[in-house]
């Protein structure tokens, strides 16, 4: 189908599923997991094809893992949209309510935003958790996968648009773009696409951002810090540091920049670089942490980089405020996180890291919709706009304003004989 075509009918599409009842919501929801159940084994050939390709082409490493999915990813998708079926229903929800006047009464109702493009990386999971994410908020979605799992991802959109469809779910509610012309016509397709989502490298979403004139929504990078305060504990650190660089090393939420207090630095370095060099480490210092023990010597570069490899890079800093400035500085707004057992180090380091996510002595890979109970996520974003963070549902709803009134005018609330406005806050919900 062409693509203004394709995103007129998906338009069409978004109007009824606004209206969808949340019963109809879940159980085309069921019928998603339960279909992916079913037809793992298909799931599995159509990724295989996918793998085999990408190790022709030479795919990193790094993508190649993001790319895997097999019955156990399957699994947990399905898992996921299981959790999204328990979340209440987020459309039609009455966010405040004020009496203007007596029988005007105004409240401030949650709805779907539309149509949403989202543009995403080779993780086959990523398209059923925004698909998902989308249905049950209410949105429909244009999605473009990257073309590494081309037949992952065409497989996964049919099985879930008709068993979608099935559970009468409009239909054109969802659509899979294919090649990168399209990417680049749904970027002038103001009319039909209220949001655009997408997830990748720096210069992409820059791009994006600089060739459409629709809202866009996301993150570039995620260089994440971990400072380790000088009143941490080191062995919580050692821990922390593990598994926020090694857990999942090829994501967004994975560290890439370590933060040491120089008091810290004797006792934990040797023990971290020991623990590091066993799950295949490199790790680049600064001039001071070469100090301390033998690493490669730190570029300007690498605090800049996002390496989304088991790669750390490490840096001695004196003061707190010195690594909240590097991380202002060099980091991406995405997470960042402070080990300390001093509640007012940690305070200060919350507050003054000007990221989406900041956490005190626990992993950055925590920053994720699915962990935060959002049911998922479509992306995280770094952006000071109405949604931060990872994007879940409610990052996926915008509101409308509902007046209810019995023949009110304007005109009688000007001139002498004026009425007052009330501006009565009501404790009650918009019914209709």
């Amino acid at each position: 189908m062409e693509i203004t075509k394709a995103a007129q009918k998906t338009r069409e599409a978004s109007f009824k599923l606004a209206a969808l009842d949340a019963k109809s919501k879940n159980s085309a929801l069921s019928a998603i997991a339960e279909a992916l159940r079913h037809n793992a084994s298909l799931i599995v050939k159509a990724n295989q094809e996918d793998l085999a390709r990408a190790g022709r082409e030479n795919l990193a490493a790094p993508l190649l893992k993001r790319l895997k999915f097999d019955e156990l990813k399957i699994e947990a998708v399905c898992k996921g949209i299981e959790t999204l079926i328990t979340l209440a229903e987020p459309v039609g929800k009455t966010l405040s309510a004020l009496e203007l006047d007596k029988g005007l009464e105004l409240f401030k109702v949650s709805c779907p935003i539309g149509v949403i493009g989202v543009i995403f990386e080779s993780r086959p999971d990523a398209l059923v958790q925004i698909a998902t994410l989308c249905l049950k908020s209410g949105n429909a979605v244009l999605l473009k996968g990257g073309s590494e799992a081309q037949e992952t991802n065409r497989v996964l959109a049919e099985l879930i648009h008709k068993a979608s469809i099935a559970c009468g779910v409009p239909e054109n509610w969802l659509y899979l773009l294919e090649t990168r012309e399209q990417v680049t016509q749904m970027l002038a397709l103001d009319k039909y696409i209220d949001l655009i989502i997408p997830r990748g490298s720096n210069s992409f979403v820059k791009y994006i951002m600089d060739n459409t004139t629709i809202q866009v929504l996301g993150h570039a990078d995620g260089i994440c810090h971990i400072y380790v305060d000088e009143y941490a504990n080191p062995e919580m650190a050692v821990d922390i540091i593990i598994d926020s660089k090694c857990q999942y090393v090829a994501v967004c939420n994975a560290l890439e920049t370590l933060l040491v207090h120089r008091a810290q630095a004797r006792e934990l370095l040797p023990v971290l670089k020991q623990a590091l060099d066993e799950r295949q480490v490199e790790l680049r210092g600064c001039s001071e942490t070469v100090k301390f023990i033998q690493v490669k010597q730190a570029a300007e570069i690498d605090w800049k980089t996002e390496y989304l490899d088991l790669i750390l890079s490490i840096k001695i800093v004196d003061t707190i405020d010195q690594a909240i400035r590097h991380i202002n500085n060099y980091g991406s707004h995405h997470t960042d996180a402070i080990v300390t057992d001093n509640k007012i180090q940690a305070a200060l380091f919350l507050n003054l890291v000007d990221s989406a996510d900041v956490f005190w002595n626990c992993s950055t890979r925590f920053s994720d919709g699915f962990r935060y109970g959002l049911g998922a996520e479509v992306g995280i974003s770094t952006n000071k706009i109405h949604a931060r963070g990872p994007v879940g549902i409610e990052g996926l709803l915008i509101y409308k304003w509902k007046l209810l009134g019995k023949g009110q005018l304007v005109a009688d609330y000007s001139g002498k004989q004026a009425r007052s406005f009330t501006h009565k806050k009501l404790n009650k919900e918009c019914d209709v």
